[in-house]
């Protein structure tokens, strides 16, 4: 069969008129085509446009504000001194993961990067600045310090990128967001990036930040994950919950497995069960020193080990392949969070599976996230480890249970007999006036007091 002449070739990047060393960067990397989001939101930043993008996790939007930054350093040397590029991310993982990216796509020019988080040294970051870094990424909390001892400059900057920008005002960042782009050169470029517009503080952090900005929405809060399975199982408490989940990770098919807990004790305490089945796991938190933190994450993304335990700390900051089932084994507190929680796994065009182990105490905080979320995860249960909680009972048409209240006959009262007293009779029809309002007593025509 002949090719149809008229059919259009799916788009590429030597189509978005990159510089020539970010193109052979791309092709080394194995970027075969654009994303959704890079392919609608770099023209518009080449064109150094303010951005405002909302794209989940996921969808390439790493290289949708790196390649055109770097493509204007490229193409509009400076001999200014101080740093050109300043991107912000929320935790330390997400900015390792930035970092790295960066460094791969530099790999043909003469460009310069640099990161500045919290548990690095401090002298070192101060000496990699002052050397005129021209890319520097950053979490708030650790560039603000070094900015009060006067060492970042940033009247030069020519692009800003505020990246998960929702996340930074989730975790109270929007002050020293704020604060650092005001040091910043009036007439720079701004990309803010977002998992979603519907955070009310991330319009208004656009508001402050941004000027005359295009918006690139690729979804919303409530756009579903569809290449995500979701899955529900039920548990009595947390005994069985640490059954269910070693049954998982030991039945179900992964690459590499990711734990959700809501707290660092929880993470810690459910290792040592998981190693005694002789599984691979890890555990990430942000009570960890950052060479830990560091060195965990590199054997899980080199497969030493498959399974990781983490905190929400990860939930932002593991930008992996291969993980393709996630297990919240607490609930998150809230959709948002379970929207990043799950967003680890189907990436791009990869299948993936989520399961949320649910007790009795956690259902509605469960069914709220499905209605926040306007979605019906799969109800699924594991016959090996059917526990006595089966979920909230449910609702008879009639009856107490239904809520419907029975219908309650009026009492019958007896008529009470009334005793007419002879008094009484004598005065009927007679005005009564209280004593309060007249002090004066009523009598009748006898002369006789009235009530006496």
């Amino acid at each position: 069969m002949q090719p149809n002449p008229t059919t259009t070739p799916p788009p590429s990047f030597s189509s978005l008129a990159l510089a020539e060393p970010l193109l052979k960067a791309v092709k080394k990397l194995g970027f075969d085509q654009p994303t959704p989001v890079q392919l609608q939101a770099i023209p518009l930043a080449l064109e150094h446009k303010d951005l405002l993008v909302s794209a989940e996790t996921g969808s390439g939007k790493t290289a949708a504000f790196l390649l055109p930054a770097l493509h204007h350093l490229l193409t509009l040397p400076t001999k200014t001194f101080g740093t050109r590029v300043l991107i912000l991310a929320p935790t330390r993982e997400l900015a390792q993961q930035i970092f790295k990216q960066c460094q791969q796509l530099i790999e043909f020019t003469s460009l310069s990067v640099g990161i500045i988080t919290g548990g690095d040294d401090f002298r070192l970051q101060q000496n990699m600045l002052r050397r005129n870094t021209q890319i520097v990424i950053a979490t708030p909390g650790r560039l603000l310090e070094l900015m009060e001892q006067e060492t970042p400059n940033f009247s030069h900057l020519e692009v800003l990128v505020l990246d998960e920008a929702d996340r930074m005002l989730d975790m109270g960042f929007s002050e020293d967001v704020l604060a650092i782009a005001k040091t910043c050169n009036a007439q720079r470029q701004t990309l803010l990036f977002s998992a979603t517009l519907t955070h009310f503080g991330v319009i208004k952090m656009a508001d402050k930040v941004l000027q005359n900005h295009e918006v690139v929405a690729l979804n919303t809060l409530h756009d579903g994950h569809r290449n995500i399975e979701q899955q529900i199982v039920v548990a009595d408490d947390n005994d069985h919950k640490q059954k269910l989940l070693a049954w998982l990770l030991l039945n179900e098919p992964y690459d590499k497995a990711l734990v959700f807990t809501n707290s660092r004790l929880q993470a810690d305490a459910l290792r040592g069960p998981l190693r005694g089945q002789k599984l691979r796991v890890g555990v990430l938190h942000g009570e960890m020193d950052q060479k830990d933190r560091n060195r965990m994450m590199e054997l899980y993304r080199e497969g030493e080990i498959n399974i990781m335990i983490a905190t929400d700390l990860a939930a932002r900051g593991l930008d992996i392949k291969g993980i393709n089932l996630v297990i919240n084994f607490d609930v998150p507190r809230n959709g948002i969070n379970y929207i990043h929680r799950i967003g680890r796994t189907g990436r791009v065009d990869e299948l993936g599976l989520t399961i949320a182990l649910v007790k009795s105490t956690e259902w509605n905080l469960m069914s709220g996230i499905e209605r926040f979320l306007k979605q019906k995860f799969t109800r699924r249960t594991i016959k090996e480890l059917v526990g006595k909680y089966t979920g909230p009972k449910k609702l008879k048409a009639s009856g107490k249970a239904a809520g419907i209240k029975k219908k309650v006959e009026p009492k019958k009262v007896a008529a009470e007999k009334v005793k007419i007293r002879h008094r009484d009779q004598k005065n009927v029809g007679k005005r009564r006036v209280p004593s309060s309002q007249s002090p004066v007593p009523v009598v009748d025509e006898s002369g006789t007091k009235i009530g006496d």
